[in-house]
C-alpha cells in the first residue's frame, strides 16, 4: 500500500514529503504515477476539490491510500478572495508573480491587510473518503513582493511574529508552521495510528 499524493506541482510535493518523513508508508504523486491525468478544480470549496482529486485517483489506484490537498490565500478586505481561484486569479495558465501584482494592485489603498493561508486534504480509499484534515496560516499581505523561497503567494504573505514574508522563511521553518504543514502534521498522526491498527487487523 502507497500514499499517492493527487498533485502534479513537485514544489507542493517536495514540502508533503518533508513534512511526512518518517511516515512507514511508501509516497508518490501524480507525475510520477498518471502524468497524463488532468482533473478540473470546479468545486465551489476547498474541501470539494480535494477530494475530487483524491476520488479520481483513488478509482485508478484502488488499493492504495491517496491524499487530495486544496489550498488558497483568504484576503479579509476582498470577501475572502482570491479563495479557491487562487492558482487563477490573476487568469488562466498564469504565473506566481501576475497573481502576487494583481493582488497588490487590488490592495493598494486598503487599509486592512488580514489575510489567512488555507489548506484542505482529504484522505480517500477505493473512493470512499476516510477523513478530512485542515490547516491555516494568519498573516497579512506585503506591500511589496519579499524573499525568493516559497511559490504561490508566499512572497506577499507577511509574518508579523517573525517580520518575514514567508518566502524569506527556510523550508526547515515553512514547515512548522504554515496552513499545509498544520494539516499534513495532522495527516500524519492520524496514518501512524491507522497504518498501526490495519497491521494489527
Amino acid at each position: 500500500m502507497r500514499l499517492i499524493i493527487a498533485t502534479k506541482n513537485k514544489n507542493k510535493f517536495k514540502e508533503i514529503k518533508d513534512i511526512l518523513k518518517g511516515l512507514n508508508l511508501k509516497i508518490s504523486y501524480l507525475s510520477r504515477m498518471v502524468p497524463h491525468l488532468e482533473i478540473e478544480e470546479d468545486g465551489k470549496t476547498f474541501f470539494e476539490n480535494a477530494f475530487k482529486k483524491a476520488f479520481k485517483v483513488s478509482q485508478i489506484f484502488p488499493q492504495d491510500l491517496v491524499v487530495g490537498e486544496d489550498s488558497g490565500l483568504e484576503v479579509e478586505s476582498l470577501n475572502n478572495r482570491p479563495g479557491i481561484f487562487s492558482k487563477r486569479f490573476a487568469g488562466k495558465n498564469v504565473s506566481d508573480l501576475e497573481n502576487n501584482l494583481k493582488l497588490l494592485r487590488l490592495l493598494k489603498n486598503k487599509k486592512n491587510r488580514n489575510a489567512q493561508f488555507v489548506s484542505v486534504l482529504a484522505l480517500v480509499k477505493n473512493g470512499k473518503l476516510i477523513k478530512k484534515f485542515t490547516g491555516k496560516l494568519k498573516g497579512k499581505i506585503h506591500e511589496k513582493i519579499e524573499g525568493r523561497c516559497g511559490f504561490g503567494y508566499d512572497p506577499v504573505f507577511f509574518l508579523p511574529k517573525y517580520k518575514k514574508t514567508v518566502a524569506q522563511l527556510s523550508l526547515e521553518e515553512k514547515n512548522k508552521i504554515s496552513h499545509r504543514a498544520q494539516a499534513f502534521s495532522k495527516l500524519k498522526k492520524f496514518l501512524s495510528q491507522y497504518l498501526s491498527k490495519s497491521s494489527v487487523d
